[in-house]
C-alpha cells in the first residue's frame, strides 16, 4: 500500500503572492481544509482553515501559513504517511518526486484505505475519545473560540433535551464566515493634564484612524449552521466498517452512542488511522 496508489494527484494549490481572502474562497469552494502554497513551481508552505480561524486579524499569507512543510514521497507506506501524521498532529502530506510536487496524501485518503483493510476490530477503547457536548442556542462566535481553546475539529450538539441535535465541524464555520472590514481608532495622546480646551491639549492630542480586516463569524445560534444529520456508530462497530462510514459521508469523525442513543463518546479520523499501523495482512 504505497502512497503513490492513495494520493490526490490533482491538488489544488494556491500560488504566492496570495491574499487571505482568496483562500478563504477556496476553501468555501471546494470545502478541503488546507492547500499548499506555491512559489515559481515550488512548494513553500500549507496554510489551512484552521489557521485562517486562529487568525482573523492576520491577511498576509507569509504569517498565516506554516513553512517548509513536511513532505512524503509516493513510494513510502501508508503505514509510514500514518505514522508522520500522527506524531507531527497534521492532515496532510505534500507528496514530492524530484523537488517537484506531485500529489497530496490526507487522512482522508488514509482513511479510505482503512476502509479497503476490512478490519473488523471493535473500535471500543482502543480509538474512541471522549469528547463533550455543547447547547444547539450557543452563538457561533464562542463556538469558534472554544473549538480553539479545546483544540477540536468538531462539536456535538444536544437539544434542550439532552439528545443529539446535530455537529459543528471547522468546515461549517468556514462556510458560514465572512470577511469583515472595520475602522479603528487609536489614541496617542500624551495624557497631559492640561484643560481639554487647552492650546496645549489640542496640540498634544494625536489621533490615528486605520482600516482593518477580519474574518469574522456571525452571532447566530449553531444550530443553523450545524449538520443535521449526523452519521453516528455504536460502541461495538468495526473499525473498517466507521472507516467506511466517514468515506462514504465524507465527515472527519462520528459520533459514538449507546443503546440509549446518547451520545458517549466521538470518533476521529486521526484516531482511526491508527489501524494502519496496527495492520497485519498475516
Amino acid at each position: 500500500m504505497l502512497v503513490r496508489d492513495y494520493m490526490m494527484k490533482n491538488v489544488v494549490t494556491a500560488d504566492t503572492p496570495a491574499n487571505r481572502d482568496e483562500i478563504l474562497k477556496i476553501l468555501k469552494r471546494t470545502g478541503i481544509s488546507g492547500v499548499p502554497v506555491m512559489k515559481d513551481g515550488k512548494l513553500i508552505g500549507i496554510i489551512t482553515r484552521k489557521d485562517l480561524l486562529r487568525n482573523p486579524l492576520e491577511s498576509q499569507i507569509a504569517l498565516l501559513m506554516t513553512h517548509n512543510p513536511i513532505t512524503i514521497g509516493p513510494d513510502a507506506t501508508l503505514r509510514e504517511a500514518a505514522q508522520i501524521m500522527i506524531e507531527n498532529s497534521i492532515r496532510r502530506l505534500p507528496v514530492v518526486e524530484n523537488d517537484k510536487l506531485i500529489g497530496l496524501i490526507s487522512v482522508a485518503d488514509l482513511v479510505g484505505a482503512v476502509a479497503q483493510l476490512k478490519i473488523k476490530e471493535e473500535i471500543k477503547d482502543k480509538y474512541i475519545s471522549k469528547c463533550f457536548a455543547l447547547w444547539n442556542e450557543t452563538p457561533l462566535t464562542i463556538v469558534g473560540r472554544i473549538m480553539e481553546i479545546a483544540k477540536v475539529d468538531a462539536i456535538p450538539l444536544l437539544d434542550s433535551e439532552n439528545r443529539l441535535d446535530g455537529i459543528i465541524s471547522e468546515r461549517d464555520l468556514i462556510r458560514c464566515s465572512c470577511i469583515e472590514d472595520d475602522v479603528e481608532v487609536s489614541d496617542f495622546s500624551n495624557g497631559t493634564d492640561d484643560d481639554e480646551w487647552t492650546w496645549e491639549s489640542i496640540r498634544d492630542m494625536h489621533m490615528i484612524s486605520y482600516g482593518i480586516s477580519r474574518i469574522q463569524l456571525p452571532t447566530k445560534p449553531v444550530k443553523l449552521a450545524m449538520v443535521k444529520k449526523v452519521i453516528a456508530v455504536p460502541t461495538n462497530a468495526g473499525v473498517s466498517e466507521c472507516a467506511l462510514k466517514m468515506k462514504r459521508g465524507r465527515v472527519d469523525q462520528l459520533p459514538i452512542i449507546n443503546g440509549d442513543k446518547r451520545l458517549v463518546a466521538m470518533l476521529y479520523d486521526r484516531e482511526l488511522i491508527k489501524a494502519l499501523l496496527d495492520y497485519n495482512p498475516q
